[in-house]
């Protein structure tokens, strides 16, 4: 494991404070929390592709967000956890068009569960029918922020000539 550098520990907590603000704005308007939610914080969930040490700061950042969360400490372990393992999967990304898949399939896997949980409180056929609602509502938003708006993160940053230092250096760029 390699030592966090000053510029990795401050593109962590940029990225922790920018998905903090995001999802706290968010918030206002009912997007972020629920079944159908869109978290447009979660198209930061892509930047682990471009810049591995942004991958702490979306742990935290998810916290501090899943802090306001209806669901309570299960959405504050269980919404975090996802957004840690995401974010490790999207590191390991071989190609750009990949790097929104963890997001949305890990989140789908974790959230759906812990959500049907809290609304039917035991392990039983109506568990599963919510478990696949949960997801099937789910994952076209999630989908559409992580795909959209992390798609164009891809592409734009790695033009911003003071980020490329922060860049992984095997990594190419959507060219679309």
């Amino acid at each position: 494991m390699r030592k966090l550098s000053v510029r990795d520990l401050t593109l962590a907590a940029m990225v922790a404070a920018l998905y903090t603000v995001m999802g706290y704005f968010a918030n206002i308007f009912g997007l972020d929390f629920g079944v159908v939610q869109f978290r447009f914080a979660e198209a930061l969930t892509v930047l682990p592709f471009l810049f591995p040490a942004a991958a702490p700061g979306l742990v935290v950042g998810c916290f501090l967000t899943n802090l306001l969360s209806p669901y309570g400490p299960l959405d504050w372990l269980f919404g975090t956890l996802a957004t840690a393992i995401a974010a490790y999967l999207t590191m390991k990304m071989p190609k750009w068009y990949l790097a929104a898949l963890p997001p949305v399939i890990v989140n789908a896997l974790i959230l759906s569960p812990m959500w049907a949980w809290t609304d039917i409180g035991a392990v039983t056929p109506a568990f599963w029918v919510a478990c696949g609602w949960n997801a099937v509502t789910f994952i076209p938003a999630e989908a559409l922020v992580c795909y959209v708006l992390g798609t164009l993160l891809l592409k734009l940053l790695p033009k911003v000539s003071v980020l490329r230092p922060a860049m992984r250096q095997t990594v190419q760029a959507p060219t679309i």
